[in-house]
């Protein structure tokens, strides 16, 4: 009798092609791709992109902010109670306050256990309300048990406890039910959605929006599908959707929209293709998956996220991203408040010093590449004469360049002439740390930055900052060599991957230190 033998299912080495990946975006050692010229897309895909321009809503943050709505809703409650209704004593308050913060957050804690906070929970919120009242209940009963056992007299409470909780269910219901309403309206109007673009056509593409379509509580929105191949091979309209450039075109497309997922529907057999495309694809600020809805496969759970029941692998995640860019954005007001406070002597004394020392503006405005390569409009301290000054930067100042003004020369040393760039951060074009925004032309031997360096545009992933972990190591001031601006983008990179807000506290407190160091700032 002849054994046949059990086919064991295959393995994706999704670890292995994402060493790869790492390996051949390398900015030191990878080629320089010589002059690219930017891809322009075709009417019917800026139509398109033109509709997705405006952001939309993240699930996460929504959810974080209902979490601390319903802990807050409920707190205030029970104070209220408290103070209309009962007894207003000294102990009889730090003992009601404690209550209603313990049965808070047990509340919000049991609802997070219960799933009551998914989506899809809060789209029906009439389905999910025995989780969310079952919650409720099991807060309030564990801070009533140990009331009664650690209180004495532990009965006098129990008036204001049965009131806070007959609210608190009130207060819920209400509050759930708008909140649905809410959620239900922003996906009929794509204000909270996840917008994604699928990389590649044909059967696999088909089968993968057949199956996203499946999914019960799908929030993704496909917005087009791009593809290299041509009619023959790829048709034009798949499963609705129309083909709407080349890959090329898709950077130029993602830049225009605001896209959230590219997913990539080609065969995972198809490697040397993949590795080519996220050569190209990386550079944009959005999540990168991998279709893997084909049952043969086996995954390791860290490596995949699901859409509904269709797995993705997970290639590159967007870096710095709901509440992480929330916390971000908190510590650059904060400590840009903090800096005016301290510096504006030092603002007021370059002013003047700039105003009466040379013809012209006291500010210098010079456009350099932002956030997914925009283009916005930096803030300086003028340190050239006017009639001299290079807004475009494309000749860097060198060393005794006689453009330079003196008092520019000593600005420039110091790098108090980036100090108005703190006005840059609160208007929200920048960071207080982050990659440095270089000037839109900015180049070196008559090569501009990105066709020096692959993927160069990828230090736009996140908002440049004021000061940043290349120019604490030493890469500040001219650009003179492919391996200044080589080094300076790996630099950049390693920033954007180990993000942290303790790592913006270490950069921010070095900086003063590391400006002692003028041997490059002309």
């Amino acid at each position: 009798m002849v054994m046949k033998q059990t086919q064991k299912p295959e393995q994706f080495d999704i670890d292995a092609l994402r060493r790869k990946v790492s390996e051949s975006l390398d900015p030191i050692t990878a080629a320089a791709p010589g002059t690219r010229e930017e891809a322009e897309i075709n009417p019917l895909a800026k139509q398109i992109a033109k509709q997705f321009r405006d952001e939309n809503y993240s699930p996460t943050i929504i959810t974080g902010q209902l979490r601390l709505l319903e802990f807050a809703g409920l707190f205030v409650l029970g104070l209220a109670i408290h103070y209309f209704l009962f007894d207003n004593s000294v102990t009889r308050t730090l003992i009601d306050l404690m209550i209603a913060l313990t049965g808070s957050i047990l509340a919000v804690l049991f609802n997070q256990i219960a799933d009551s906070y998914q989506i899809s929970a809060l789209r029906a919120p009439l389905r999910a309300l025995p989780r969310t009242i079952g919650s409720w209940t099991v807060a309030a009963a564990l801070v009533t048990l140990a009331l009664f056992i650690f209180r004495p007299g532990g009965l006098d409470f129990r008036d204001w406890l049965v009131t806070w909780y007959g609210c608190g269910l009130a207060f819920l219901f209400i509050e759930r039910n708008l909140v649905g309403f809410g959620i239900r309206r922003w996906a009929r109007n794509g204000i909270m959605e996840r917008r994604a673009v699928v990389v590649g056509g044909g059967k696999p593409a088909k089968d993968l929006i057949r199956a996203l379509e499946q999914q019960p509580e799908n929030d993704i929105r496909i917005c087009g599908i791009f593809d290299d191949r041509g009619s023959t091979r790829s048709p034009d309209v798949v499963a609705g959707y129309p083909k709407l450039g080349t890959f090329a075109e898709l950077v130029e497309f993602a830049r225009l929209a605001h896209i959230d997922m590219l997913i990539i529907s080609l065969p995972l057999s198809a490697e040397a293709r993949i590795l080519q495309l996220l050569r190209m694809l990386w550079v944009l600020p959005v999540d990168i998956r991998l279709a893997a809805h084909s049952n043969s496969l086996r995954f390791r759970p860290r490596s995949y996220s699901h859409i509904g029941a269709v797995p993705m692998l997970d290639i590159l995640d967007r870096p710095i991203r709901d509440w992480d860019s929330v916390a971000k954005r908190g510590f650059d007001i904060f400590f840009s408040l903090v800096a005016l406070l301290l510096l504006w002597p030092v603002f007021i004394g370059a002013a003047i010093a700039v105003k009466a020392t040379s013809k012209g503006p006291i500010f210098f405005v010079q456009k350099r590449h932002g956030f997914n390569n925009e283009v916005i409009n930096v803030l300086k301290f003028r340190s050239m004469y006017t009639e001299m000054s290079d807004p475009t930067a494309r000749l860097a100042v060198t060393k005794g360049d006689p453009r330079v003004t003196p008092v520019g020369r000593f600005l420039r040393k110091s790098s108090i002439d980036e100090l108005p760039q703190i006005f840059n951060v609160l208007r929200g074009d920048l960071s207080l740390v982050g990659p440095r925004p270089h000037a839109v032309q900015a180049q070196t031997h008559d090569r501009l930055y990105g066709e020096v360096v692959e993927g160069y545009f990828a230090r736009h992933r996140v908002k440049p900052g004021v000061t940043g972990w290349a120019q604490i190591n030493g890469w500040r001031g001219e650009i003179d060599s492919d391996d200044k601006i080589k080094f300076r983008t790996a630099y950049d990179l390693y920033y954007i991957e180990n993000w942290s807000l303790l790592f913006d506290l270490k950069i921010l407190f070095l900086t003063p230190f590391r400006l002692l160091n003028t041997e490059n700032a002309y």
